[in-house]
């Protein structure tokens, strides 16, 4: 997991302003399951969001860095129950940080 510059997290913000959400963590949490389904889905679109459920019993947060962790993502921000998360792809890079 690299570091972001203010820089890159400003232009990763731009680019994801257009996704939606992915992946939805609901009252069961973040599973070993839905980690492997993150992996994948990070190699090939390298920036994804996340939708926290109002059903979550986790804070948005813990589960933010959580994912990190396990996936080797970087946070790229938290706004409202949205994280958006980015990998560099090791076999399909999309995205040219500057």
């Amino acid at each position: 997991m690299t570091e972001l510059s203010s820089k890159n997290i400003k232009q990763l913000k731009k680019e994801s302003h257009d996704l939606n959400p992915i992946f939805q963590v609901g009252k069961n949490g973040v599973t070993d399951n839905f980690i492997e389904q993150i992996n994948d889905v990070l190699e090939k679109r390298e920036l994804i969001k996340i939708s926290v459920l109002q059903n979550c019993l986790e804070d948005k947060d813990d589960i933010a860095q959580e994912v990190s962790e396990a996936t080797g993502s970087n946070v790229v921000s938290i706004i409202g129950n949205t994280i958006i998360l980015y990998r560099e792809s090791t076999t399909n890079k999309q995205i040219e940080l500057s």
